[in-house]
């Protein structure tokens, strides 16, 4: 492993990936090999059945044999055999610099996909990479060499995050860029414009592509902790309000519990998985998660 790749992944997160795989592996195993044979049609040596032609369909997928016999024109279907490809969207924004553990969230959301791109690549799957803020910051393709983690790793280096997060573009630019039936994973902590972030979740749905989202945010968000005079400032707009918390947890904790409610119900509208982490939760936790949703999945297909 380069000094690159250790960047995001520290030696007990290694020895916590470690662990996971030993308790997981049939999990892993299971799911992936159920990947493995997509439920997408493309070219492979397995044929998988006839559909009627229509306009714009590929001629060379005609089958003459049939047309002879029916005088219809019918195009083959085939079952793809390929590896998961798997889309790590990165939120690298101002917001997500917040922290008031070990790891911030930028830490902690850029550890979960370095992570998962290391277990991936392990498995020789293809995994990409897209970072954002207010635009895409650095794009990687999808690849399944396992020296493809440090180009990750670079891609999740922002030193200078912008304060916005525009998510529809981002999603836009995704859905563009990768336009093959995948694993979109989406790593953010959400504060964004719910509107335009629920029509990009269903262009991903639209185009064909399964979307996880972890909604990674820190303990003083969930919990609300302050007491005693303080001075509260907007990480993504210049605003800052002085304040006795106090007087305020109540009300922010219900309009806390009210965004919660409605990212995961917009969530569940577009039928993608959602899981929220805390900071302070070992990544092994985290990643649990996603193997568990994973595996939910397949056996729901």
């Amino acid at each position: 492993m380069t000094p690159d790749s250790k960047r995001f992944l520290h030696p007990e997160t290694i020895k916590r990936i470690s662990r996971l795989e030993l308790r997981a592996r049939h999990i892993v195993e299971g799911f992936l090999s159920g990947m493995h044979r997509s439920p997408y049609f493309g070219q492979s040596v397995e044929f998988r059945q006839h559909r009627e032609y229509t306009f714009g369909d590929d001629l060379r997928y005609l089958d003459w044999k049939v047309w002879a016999k029916h005088d219809r024109y019918y195009v083959k279907q085939f079952e793809e055999e390929t590896n998961l490809r798997c889309v790590l969207l990165c939120d690298v924004s101002h917001s997500m610099r917040y922290g008031s553990g070990p790891l911030n969230k930028y830490e902690y959301g850029a550890s979960i996909a370095a992570s998962l791109a290391y277990l991936l690549l392990k498995q020789q799957d293809a995994v990409g990479c897209l970072s954002f803020d207010e635009a895409p910051r650095v794009s990687v393709p999808l690849r399944t060499k396992r020296n493809h983690l440090d180009a990750i790793v670079q891609a999740l280096e922002v030193s200078r995050p912008a304060r916005k997060t525009d998510m529809y573009g981002t999603l836009r630019n995704a859905a563009e860029s990768y336009p093959r039936r995948g694993v979109v994973v989406i790593v953010s902590d959400l504060l964004v414009e719910r509107p335009g972030l629920f029509r990009g979740l269903k262009l991903l749905r639209s185009r064909g592509h399964d979307v996880l989202v972890f909604h990674v945010l820190d303990d003083d968000e969930l919990d609300f902790p302050f007491n005693g005079p303080t001075r509260f400032e907007g990480l993504e707009s210049p605003d800052f309000l002085r304040c006795n918390p106090r007087a305020l947890r109540a009300g922010y904790l219900k309009a806390l519990e009210e965004f919660l409610a409605e990212v995961r119900r917009g969530c569940a509208q577009n039928a993608i998985d959602y899981v929220m982490l805390r900071t302070s939760q070992p990544l092994d936790v985290a990643l649990s998660a996603f193997l568990s949703n994973r595996m939910a999945a397949a056996l729901r297909g």
